[in-house]
């Protein structure tokens, strides 16, 4: 199966006073996903300062363009996508 891992970074220096607002439709976009069954894992990072969101069954142009309905979107540092081939 083809994965495409995208690794989110947000500016955690400049969250808006509404973050936690923010981070309830954050979860509810991830569970929209799991639910459509294009989301294979989703982790947050140690740091606290992004997630590791892995996609199955989607291509990466299709995954650049779920990211921007992210809530976290406009508050992102970085991006990057990584395609992945699973092997068990």
């Amino acid at each position: 199966m083809n994965c495409i891992q995208a690794i989110l970074t947000i500016d955690i220096d400049n969250l808006p006073a509404n973050f936690q607002v923010i981070i309830q439709h954050e979860q509810a976009k991830i569970a929209q996903w799991k639910e459509e069954g294009i989301l294979e894992n989703f982790f947050l990072r140690q740091s606290k300062n992004g997630a590791v969101i892995i996609f199955k069954n989607v291509s990466q142009e299709q995954v650049e363009t779920l990211m921007t309905t992210l809530p976290l979107y406009p508050l992102r540092k970085s991006i990057e996508y990584f395609p992945l081939i699973k092997q068990f």
